[in-house]
Parts: C-alpha cells; sequence; structure tokens
C-alpha cells in the first residue's frame, strides 16, 4: 500500500511542472492577445481603445521620459496630449521579448515598441507588469522610454 502511495505521489509531482507549464503557455497567449489588441487599436487612433488593457484605477502606474503618472484616467489624458491625432501616433509594433511569471496571476513583460510615423519615427523599449483581475490580464504597472 505504501509503495501504492508513494508512486501517486511521485505520479502528481512529475505532471506538476507540466501542468504549470501549460497554464504558463495559456498565460502567455492571453497576454500576447493583449498586445495585440493593444496594437490594433492604437493603430486605427482609438486611444480609448488602448487604454481597456490597462487596470482601470487610481493605482495604476505609468513611469516614462517626463516621470511618473498615477491612475487610469491621468495616464489616458497623457497619451491624448502626447498623441493628439493619428499623424502624431503613426503606426505602432511590438516585438515581446521577455515573459517572467512574478507569482500567480502576476507577469513581468519586457519588449520593443517602435512608432512608424511621417513626422519622425519614435522607439524604445518597455517593461510591463501585468494582473489577472477578475479573470482578465490588464497592465498595472508600465514603464517605457
Amino acid at each position: 500500500m505504501r509503495f501504492i502511495l508513494f508512486l501517486t505521489l511521485l505520479g502528481s509531482l512529475a505532471l506538476s511542472p507540466s501542468l504549470s507549464a501549460s497554464a504558463q503557455q495559456g498565460d502567455r497567449q492571453k497576454i500576447t492577445a493583449l498586445m495585440d489588441a493593444q496594437t490594433s487599436a492604437w493603430n486605427k487612433g482609438d486611444i480609448n481603445g488602448f487604454m481597456k488593457t490597462y487596470w482601470q484605477s487610481d493605482s495604476l502606474l505609468f513611469i516614462g521620459k517626463n516621470g511618473i503618472t498615477y491612475g487610469w484616467l491621468a495616464t489616458l489624458d497623457r497619451y491624448k496630449k502626447t498623441y493628439p491625432d493619428v499623424t502624431a501616433m503613426g503606426k505602432l509594433d511590438f516585438k515581446l521579448l521577455e515573459f517572467k511569471p512574478l507569482a500567480e496571476g502576476i507577469y513581468l513583460l519586457v519588449g520593443k515598441w517602435h512608432l512608424q510615423r511621417t513626422i519622425g519615427d519614435l522607439q524604445g523599449h518597455f517593461s510591463l507588469v501585468l494582473k489577472k483581475i477578475n479573470g482578465e490580464w490588464k497592465i498595472v504597472a508600465d514603464h517605457s522610454s
């Protein structure tokens, strides 16, 4: 009986990493879809749609070249001021470089962004902290340079 219990325990331990890897793969796909939705909204000139991927909270944190912005509404206002029209917005492209699970339901995403614009291209890197909130992935912190 102990041997059967041991084999059962060993089998469950052997399966745990593959289940965890499978869950991480699913999380990665959902986060990639979130970034695709962000790109699509931006490229349509839809900043409000772009912002749907962010946590709508006063606790949202955005760090850019001009410092720290706190809150969803302040971040939206910052985007609208910086990118007042489709010419300023250009066409956005992301390269997703690193997906790092930090804890259950929390990821660090590192990547590169590029804006192709008639008024001059812009590019840089970003790091995002994403959290699963009410079953949906949301950006809770964004550091873009």
